[in-house]
């Protein structure tokens, strides 16, 4: 899928990048197979050449990542309860999003922020986001932000690379791999520190008495 994306943007000119930018990011958070951070990242070297230039660039990416954040938010607040709660969905069900949907309930707007950087999990977020009713307008907000900061990362990355731009995406890959079981580790460690300062607490408290 990857190489047409890339042989079609190589003889296009700079509004249809920009157009493509934005279609790409957008479809991403409505079906996450689309691989919009690889090509973002050789947009990038696309800029380094003048076909395009950054800013438009970052904000054509930006809005697409946010108004496909927005579609997935709308679409889980007016079906979300109703798909989980379908014996047709197998892995979208009260069990699965149990865990994912305390964390949201718990840092929700941090995890917002931090959302176009956990690949592979955006759609999900987003479909929480609106199934938990978070506001929506903070959410859609950093969203933009969220995704403002992720893509300038994988353009200017892109840009500094040049035709190098494919070990990018190997780190990139090594990036997603990675990313969930460190991400276990440090909430498993808060956790578990937050219980350890609890107990702490209690014992305090009962020698005092």
């Amino acid at each position: 899928m990857l190489e047409p994306i890339v042989h079609f943007l190589s003889n296009v000119p700079w509004q249809w990048v920009l157009a493509a930018a934005l279609l790409l990011t957008l479809t991403e958070n409505l079906f996450p197979p689309v691989p919009s951070d690889t090509v973002l990242i050789f947009m990038g070297t696309l800029v380094g050449i003048n076909v395009v230039e950054f800013f438009p660039l970052v904000i054509s990416a930006t809005i697409g990542s946010t108004v496909g954040f927005t579609v997935m938010y709308r679409f889980g607040s007016a079906l979300g309860e109703r798909i989980v709660k379908s014996p047709r969905f197998k892995f979208i069900n009260e069990k699965t999003i149990k865990k994912p949907g305390r964390l949201l309930k718990k840092y929700g707007y941090l995890i917002i922020v931090g959302n176009r950087f956990l690949t592979g999990t955006r759609a999900v977020v987003s479909f929480l986001a609106g199934m938990y009713k978070m506001n929506l307008g903070e959410t859609v907000l950093l969203s933009a932000v969220s995704a403002f900061l992720w893509n300038s990362f994988l353009i200017y990355t892109g840009l500094l690379l040049g035709s190098n731009w494919r070990v990018a995406e190997h780190y990139f890959k090594l990036y997603g791999t990675l990313l969930f079981p460190v991400l276990l580790v440090i909430i498993t460690g808060i956790i578990f520190l937050r219980l350890y300062q609890k107990r702490r607490r209690k014992r305090r408290i009962s020698v005092e008495d």
